[in-house]
């Protein structure tokens, strides 16, 4: 509540002849200083032609113009803080100031209708301690029970109240205690006494005492509600900050609005480099915090939901912070409630790159057409995890003597993860029906995707520029995701060692739809030795091979694994040059029965 007047109306409540309270409506409609107090004024004459006894006061009692520009003046002064207790010390100081009093306190129920004490002060304006207050109990349980106020100009005399411990004691002359109601409801009582004869409370004072109770108690109920939506937006905020699940929301332009801190660590921003909505009048881009590289696949996913056309989900999508790759699952909603009533989104992502590291690495399910073949394969296949071991041993000392501990973390998690493979994998190799193609509905574009984010991190690799490019929204298709993972993970260790002798070795894979969009062509290219003619017609026969160690299974399988799919591998090479594996699987497959 602001120092001006609101557009709204509210209501007083005064005593009459018989006891009763009568609401009063005061219209605070942006008026006039003037207009306040001849409506103040007004009221309170009907007040006093209900209550003719008003009327018999001496003319120190009666109702002047300078009381209502005090009850303004006040209302103006108790309305300047939504801080419910500074609001509190002001409502007590100025009603011991209104009505010279010389002794007042504040109490407001509780959550269990109990009265509170809040605030008290004496003529000197001093605050005063609860235990050093003594009070009449009985009198503002009371007002808080019936909503009715008490008034007594002589306590000592007043049968109802000249028995009472704390009447006696302190020797009071006059009281006066009032209600505070917000729509008839109390929600607490305000409390005023004199001591000396010569400062007794007049009927008069009475009725002033009950509109300006009315004012201190609109500007303590809104206090209250101003309190419990500070409380509420903290509530909120800290529950943002705390989620591990990064949440931001956007303004039609891309600008923050809000930024958790899971969203800052996931996007490796510091916090001092954004500025969202309240922090700043300039806001920071949502653009600003992505690569360069990632802007328009991040303006596809956000685009269609500013326009209304429902929300967006990726459950793998690969980011590079340009230090790392991350693995994010994103959902993105539209948002109305913006605190300037504008269209939004809200984003909510999931870094999900230790689920995905913790993933089987390739899932092994390759055909063993014969026993002879089962103890190369399996050898073949369990070489890849100790490799991945082996490397990542080697790393954790290195990373131990760099005192770089984060990494050492990385890699003793991928030593661990990679032995339980290798049970998992041999733990298979007990039920051969384990091996039998598992197809479901996939996307290619995330099992490509997914592959080279695992490998990436491999020693192997690391001086390798490795490049995907996938063709927009291509086709889920039914295919057994760890052979067809199995499959392109040969061709890229066959790149590899085609590419020792090469200074700037280079993988790019690519996939895309045939002109006729009935299969997709992924293809593998490296820039290594290439593949000599005389060899190129074997190297998918079982047991082939040009390498000093190698077994010749894993071409071989290879296109078992692709045919079992219902496609075909075929290769072109350039000696010197490099070579490329093409991949065509059908888009439209039905499963086997």
């Amino acid at each position: 509540m602001s120092n001006t007047a609101e557009d709204k109306t509210d209501k007083i409540t005064a005593s009459g002849n018989d006891g009763t309270r009568e609401d009063i409506g005061i219209s605070t409609d942006r008026i006039e200083v003037g207009n306040v107090l001849a409506e103040m004024e007004k009221a309170l004459n009907d007040i006093v032609s209900d209550n003719p006894r008003i009327s018999n006061e001496s003319e120190s009692g009666n109702v002047h113009l300078e009381d209502l520009k005090a009850v303004l003046e006040i209302s103006l002064a108790i309305n300047s803080s939504f801080i419910l207790e500074d609001m509190l010390q002001v409502v007590m100081e100025k009603a011991v100031e209104l009505l010279s009093a010389e002794r007042g306190f504040i109490m407001l129920l509780d959550n269990s209708d109990n009265l509170q004490f809040k605030s008290a002060h004496n003529i000197q304006k001093e605050e005063t301690r609860e235990e050093h207050f003594k009070i009449s109990f009985s009198i503002a349980n009371r007002v808080a029970q019936t909503g009715k106020a008490v008034y007594t100009s002589d306590a000592q005399e007043d049968e109802r109240y000249s028995s009472q411990k704390s009447v006696v004691e302190l020797h009071l002359r006059s009281i006066m205690c009032v209600p505070l109601k917000i729509k008839n409801q109390v929600i607490g009582i305000i409390y005023l006494d004199n001591s000396s004869q010569a400062k007794l409370f007049l009927k008069s004072d009475l009725f002033l005492f009950e509109l300006f109770a009315q004012q201190a108690a609109i500007a303590i109920h809104n206090a209250q509600l101003y309190n419990r939506l500070s409380r509420l937006k903290q509530y909120n905020e800290d529950i943002i900050q705390q989620s591990p699940v990064c949440i931001i929301v956007l303004d039609s332009n891309y600008n923050l609005v809000t930024i958790n801190e899971a969203s800052l660590k996931t996007f490796q921003v510091n916090k001092g480099q954004v500025n969202s909505l309240g922090m700043s009048e300039t806001k920071s881009s949502f653009i600003d915090l992505i690569p360069d590289a990632e802007y328009v696949r991040w303006k596809k996913m956000i685009e269609p939901v500013l326009a209304g056309l429902g929300d967006f989900e990726d459950d793998r999508y690969f980011h590079n912070t340009g230090y790392e790759e991350k693995v994010l699952s994103i959902k993105i909603s539209q948002t109305n409630s913006l605190p300037d009533q504008n269209i939004g989104v809200i984003l909510v992502i999931e870094d999900i790159t230790e689920k995905v590291i913790l993933e089987k690495y390739v899932i092994l399910s390759e055909k063993l057409v014969a026993k002879g073949e089962m103890a190369a394969s399996i050898g073949h296949e369990l070489n890849n995890f100790l490799t991945i071991i082996s490397n990542n041993a080697e790393l954790m000392q290195v990373n131990i003597d760099r005192e770089k501990y984060d990494k050492v973390v990385h890699n003793s998690h991928q030593v661990v993860e990679n032995v339980q493979k290798i049970k998992r994998f041999t733990d298979g190799l007990m039920d051969f029906s384990k091996l039998e193609t598992e197809m479901v509905e996939y996307s290619i574009r995330h099992l490509m995707e997914n592959l080279l984010f695992t490998i990436k991190p491999q020693r192997k690799f690391s001086d390798v520029e490795l490049e995907l490019s996938c063709v927009p929204e291509l086709p889920d298709m039914l295919l057994d995701v760890g052979q067809i993972q199995q499959v392109l993970l040969n061709f890229l260790n066959n790149a590899v060692d085609a590419m020792k002798d090469v200074e700037e070795p280079k993988i790019k894979m690519q996939c895309g739809l045939t002109d006729d969009k009935e299969f997709i062509q992924i293809s593998v290219c490296d820039n290594g030795s290439g593949i000599s003619e005389e060899n190129r017609d074997n190297i998918f026969e079982a047991r082939f091979t040009t390498k000093d160690d190698g077994h010749g299974l894993g071409l071989s399988n290879s296109r078992k694994i692709i045919r079992n799919h219902g496609g075909d591998i075929k290769v072109e090479s350039d000696v010197g040059k490099g070579t490329t594996f093409y991949i065509l699987l059908p888009c439209k497959r039905q499963p086997k029965k």
